[in-house]
């Protein structure tokens, strides 16, 4: 996908936080560490540093999800940062975000952590996300 499609599906998507821009993404992109995860429906947006991988956003298109998308992109992102050398898995999640957060821990991510007032919110209020971390094994 192309900065432009992942920055209108990201829209979609995300109101809180907000929706990254196709630049935002362009300039993401352009580093040797990220890397994709597409499905038609969704994609997913990861890094690799070393043995650590960090899945830095994923986003399902609101009229496709709750069909399996989102998993299908967490394992794909799960299996290349493996294919890259990664261990473990980070994401951060906005506390709010209960479906997100089920998914995760349905793929086996656990609490590694907690960033208050991490988000800006609506009218300046602050969100704070959970960090989640799991452990990468071959298979």
């Amino acid at each position: 996908m192309t900065p432009k499609q992942l920055a209108a599906i990201h829209a979609e998507c995300f109101t809180l936080p907000r929706p990254w821009s196709a630049e935002e993404f362009t300039d993401l992109l352009k580093s040797r560490n990220i890397f994709q995860c597409n499905l038609p429906a969704g994609f997913a947006l990861g890094r690799v540093a070393g043995p650590e991988a960090e899945l830095l956003t994923l986003a399902v298109l609101p009229a496709e999800q709750g069909q399996g998308i989102g998993r299908q992109l967490v394992r794909q992102f799960e299996g290349e940062a493996i294919r890259r050398g990664a261990s473990e898995a980070f994401l951060e999640v906005a506390v709010q975000n209960d479906a997100a957060i089920y998914l995760y821990r349905s793929e086996g991510y656990r609490d590694a952590g907690m960033r208050k007032d991490y988000y800006d919110g609506p009218k300046g209020s602050k969100l704070s996300c959970l960090v989640l971390r799991k452990e990468l094994a071959p298979e």
